[in-house]
């Protein structure tokens, strides 16, 4: 499953590495990345991971995350920008 969080805070790539340093650490977490550029992280885990745990993880680095959302709640686009189904 990949969950994806709204991040604010993060200014460079060493803040970056340290979101997903602290997003890995979070049992049953297989990837984590995370982008100053569009405000998130990105986390491929287990079923079991829930969304507190992982904003706990990245909340307890300084950075502020919320909105913990999975790949399937984003809309997907087709050609022109409109929904896909």
């Amino acid at each position: 499953m990949t969950k994806v969080l709204t991040v604010e805070g993060m200014m460079c790539g060493m803040c970056e590495s340290h979101v997903a340093e602290a997003l890995r650490k979070v049992p049953g977490v297989e990837k984590a990345s995370a982008s100053r550029a569009k405000k998130e992280a990105r986390v491929v885990c287990a079923d079991s991971v829930t969304d507190a745990a992982l904003l706990a993880a990245v909340n307890a680095t300084g950075y502020e995350a919320s909105n913990v959302r999975t790949e399937a709640d984003k809309p997907k686009k087709g050609l022109f920008g409109f929904g896909k189904r």
